[in-house]
Formats: C-alpha cells, structure tokens, sequence
C-alpha cells in the first residue's frame, strides 16, 4: 500500500512546487529565492545525517550525486523560478516540463538498456499530444495569459536540467542515502548559484507572510519531500515509468493555479491534460 501511494504523493507535491515558486517569486528574484532553499535543505537534511548517522558516499559516487543534483536542481529549478518570474503560468511551465519523458524514452534505450514497450511509445505519444493541445491554447489575453514567449527558453532549459539529471542519477548514481546525498546535492547546487546570484541579481528579499510560507512548503514538501520520493521511484522502478508521471503534473498544478490565483484554461487545453493522463496510464501500465 505504502509504494502504491509513493507515485500520486509525489505527483501532488512536484505539481505543488509550481505554485509555491508563483507565491514566492513577488518579494525575491528566482537565484536569490532558490539560494535560501538550498541553504535551508542543507541545514534539515545534513542536521537528519548526523542525528541518525547516515552513510556517505565515498570516492567517484560523491562526484556522481553531485552533478545529478546540479542537473536536478540548478538546472530545473532555476529554469522553472526563472520562467515564472517573466510572466509564464505556472501551469504551462509544468506541461513545457512534462516533455520529460518523450526525451526520456528515445535516450533510456540507448543510455539505461531499458526496453520500450510498443504501449509504453504509444503512451508517450499520447501524452505528448495533449502537452502539446495545452501549449497551443494557452495564450489568451483575455484571460490574462498573453506571455512572452521568450520566456519559454528558461522553461525548455530546466527541461533538459530534469531529464538529463534524472538519466545520469539513473544510470550512475541509482542507489544512495537520501540523507547524506541530499546535502550532496544541495550543496552543489548551493556553490553554482550562489555565485550566479550575488553576480546578476541584487540578492534582496521581502520578508513577508507569503514569502516565509511559500519558502517553507518548497523546503520541506519539495526539496526534502517530494525530492526524495523521486529519489525513491527512480531506485524502484525503469527510468521510462518513472518520468511518465511528469505528465501529470500539468493537470495537477492548472487545478491548484486555478483555485489559488484564478489561472484559466481554455475547454481544449483542459481537453489536453485528459489525454496526457490517459497517455501516463499507457506509459505506466504493466
């Protein structure tokens, strides 16, 4: 029962994470915002180690969960933050996310020596159809959703941060404490952007309600939380199953944009995330 509910837990807290970035983002710059989450995982996360006397990885295994959380977390996140903060919803940077595992299936095979099934291609084909109706009929300016589509580039950048990271940590790095490879991770990922931050933005922050809030549920729900269980779904299960649950994501945070900021979706973008979960339920079915 317990690893029947690891997939849709993770999928609530992932999707939430979107959300959580557009509730931050007004009182901190995406770097900034992304530099104090990383700090505050790595004093949780290394406090946990300690307390129960994690093993550490050793030798070349530390270098490999280091660039795995780079790839994971530098990447994706400071693509996700990034787009968010110029403008795009929060919604569409999911489904622009949720391209993850058609690039995931054509690589795993060549990568992983993963085998794709015939449904698994025809699922994947599924779910990139519907990500694909959503992003054509997302921009309505009546809606208020007339963004740049310059800032796609920061969401197809952590696109291919997640995938990549998720191959190599698969293909090099599958098994290790999430403890002591938590603060492997972060503090990585804390020394890339770190500097990045202090060089390009003016590192102030607001200091409010929903500031500390939104800093909160993405430490603890996202970056303890719903990073471990993905750390634990790709340890259990083919890098081609796992990535499939990016797809529902997208419905996932449209619903929770929707009842937090009022986020719209056109009947034929709501018509797509339809068939992007019927195309998971295709990918993911034994």
């Amino acid at each position: 029962m317990l690893a029947r509910l690891l997939a849709p837990l993770f999928v609530v807290l992932w999707s939430s994470g979107f959300v959580g970035a557009k509730l931050g983002l007004p009182y901190a710059e995406p770097l900034t915002f992304l530099t104090l989450r990383y700090a505050c995982v790595i004093v949780l996360m290394g406090a946990a180690a300690l307390l129960w006397r994690a093993p550490w990885p050793r030798g070349r295994a530390i270098l490999h969960i280091a660039v795995a959380g780079v790839l994971i977390q530098t990447t994706y996140l400071a693509g996700v933050f990034d787009a968010i903060h110029h403008g795009l919803p929060a919604a569409l940077v999911a489904l622009i996310v949720g391209l993850q595992p058609i690039i995931t299936a054509i690589v795993a095979g060549w990568l992983l020596k993963e085998k794709v099934t015939a449904r698994q291609w025809l699922g994947l084909a599924a779910g990139f159809a519907g990500v694909a109706l959503v992003v054509t009929h997302s921009r309505d300016p009546g809606l208020g959703q007339n963004w740049d589509m310059r800032a796609l580039w920061p969401a197809i950048a952590a696109l291919a941060g997640i995938t990549l990271g998720t191959l190599y940590q698969k293909r090099f790095c599958p098994s290790f404490d999430l403890r002591a490879g938590s603060v492997i991770q972060f503090g990585a990922s804390l020394l890339v952007t770190l500097p990045l931050a202090w060089g390009v933005e003016t590192m102030q922050v607001t200091w409010s309600k929903p500031f500390v809030f939104a800093l909160g549920w993405l430490v603890l729900m996202l970056s303890v939380g719903a990073i471990s269980l993905l750390n634990l779904l790709i340890r259990r299960g083919n890098a081609v199953a796992v990535t499939s649950l990016f797809y529902l994501t997208p419905a996932v945070t449209a619903l929770i944009a929707w009842l937090l900021f009022r986020e719209h979706m056109q009947p034929l973008a709501l018509a797509g995330m339809a068939v992007a979960v019927f195309g998971v339920w295709l990918a993911r079915k034994k």
